[in-house]
């Protein structure tokens, strides 16, 4: 992949559609449109242009073109788009003729991308947000991806940064002109000070996880004994036929997922194996895949029958108790709510408590870390500045004191992609969809 060459790809949508837009990057964006268009059209104003095959003047289509010199483009290189009209064999032919201009190569996934991020348009967790946006399914999800993108995190993650760059200059200052090599009083306060402001602030961000459950989704489990009604409130949760409804007990083997949108919040139901004793290797099996499932999910609902098997609730987080099949007028009083999922009797209730229980479980709070690899990063940066804390305190070796303040640098850094980013980079781009 060189980065020199200039990409083109397709931003829209595959198939049939009214437009198709053409997105083309880098320096032999300008002869591009030279040569398919005739006349060069002002920068950053739409026009309408025929497109002419360069190679055999053909006539290609009538297209609204847009030029966009760099750096002020969102690769920060020449930029040009295309709004065709979206028919096969037209886009079909402008790529065609695309791909004979010399230089001129289909892109990458997500090297659109990866070029705006290389030229400083973007940095790492922007980029993220930008992932983040395209994988979107919930209003909640679109608002943080969004805050993500602009900058929120990266910005953040600077300002910490800096403040302990600030005090990494402060310490090797103190190497440089202290005979010693002690921090005098007053500026070992005032260092002792940046470390606990930054360390708060932080450890501040750590202790909210919302941002990773809204982005991963909240999981609830559908768990009970053996026709309790799971697979019927699944269905109805998600409003189709996702799982086998029978009469005959130890149906579900395996564990069925459904994603769902409640109340703009990614909630993924989990449909699992009646809870039981049981002689089937396999049922067993499923029995352990669903306890294990409860153990680690955000939310259990317990579903008990107004008869049958007695079980005991699994190991959970946090549980509710709802009774099912109260159509059979046959209600339990030991249960949080009751409901009928094959009639819809108390559905719109326990929606309710389900978005209720998600908007408690993400918590309200100004969220900023939305990934698993920032909590790591700021967890080795939090540690090493601790550790910097105590040698200070305890009148360690400065040189240990800023090795581990560099540390932390190092680990804030890696956020916003100023230092080791390779493999994120090349995890992160192959999940784009080429054009972006």
């Amino acid at each position: 992949m060189r980065s020199d060459d200039t990409i083109f790809a397709t931003a829209s949508g595959h198939g049939r559609a009214a437009v198709c837009l053409i997105r083309i990057s880098g320096p032999e964006s300008r002869t591009v449109l030279e040569r398919m268009t005739e006349r060069m059209p002002e920068p950053r104003r739409a026009v309408v242009r025929t497109l002419k095959d360069p190679t055999t003047g053909e006539p290609l289509d009538q297209a609204l073109v847009l030029w966009m010199p760099g750096p002020g483009s969102f690769t920060g290189e020449d930029q040009a788009e295309l709004q065709i009209h979206g028919g096969l064999a037209t886009r079909a032919a402008v790529l065609r003729a695309l791909g004979g201009i010399d230089n001129c190569r289909p892109a990458e996934a997500g090297e659109f991308t990866r070029r705006a991020f290389l030229n400083g348009r973007m940095d790492l967790a922007q980029v993220e947000g930008l992932a983040d946006i395209i994988d979107a399914e919930t209003e909640a999800q679109r608002r943080q991806a969004m805050l993500q993108l602009g900058g929120r995190l990266g910005n953040a993650a600077e300002n910490w940064r800096e403040s302990v760059l600030q005090v990494l200059a402060l310490l090797e200052a103190s190497l440089d002109f202290s005979d010693e090599g002690d921090v005098p009083e007053d500026l070992e306060q005032e260092i002792l000070g940046m470390i606990d402001r930054v360390r708060g602030e932080i450890g501040g961000a750590m202790a909210n996880r919302s941002g990773e459950r809204l982005r991963e989704g909240l999981t609830v489990v559908l768990a009970g004994p053996p026709n309790a009604g799971k697979s019927t409130l699944l269905n109805a949760l998600a409003r189709r036929d996702v799982a086998i409804v029978s009469p005959v007990a130890g149906t579900t083997r395996d564990v069925i997922e459904v994603h769902c949108d409640l109340g703009g919040l990614p909630v993924i139901i989990v449909d699992t194996a009646g809870l039981r004793e049981s002689g089937d290797m396999i049922e067993q099996e499923g029995v352990s895949r669903a306890r294990a499932r409860a153990q680690d999910a955000d939310l259990v609902l317990w579903l008990m029958p107004p008869e049958g098997e007695e079980s005991e609730p699994p190991q959970a987080q946090r549980l509710l108790r709802v009774g099912t099949k109260s159509d059979l007028n046959r209600v339990r009083h030991d249960c949080d709510l009751t409901i009928a999922a094959a009639t819809g009797e108390g559905l719109p209730e326990l929606i309710a408590r389900l978005e209720e229980e998600a908007s408690a479980l993400m918590g309200q709070g100004d969220a900023i870390l939305t990934r698993e690899r920032h909590r790591k990063a700021l967890e080795r940066a939090h540690a090493a500045l601790e550790r910097a804390r105590a040698m200070l305190v305890g009148h360690g070796p400065l040189e240990l004191a800023a090795e581990e303040v560099r540390l932390a640098a190092r680990a804030i850094g890696e956020i916003t992609g100023r230092v080791d980013v390779e493999d994120v980079l090349d995890r992160l781009f192959s999940s784009f969809c080429i054009g972006k």
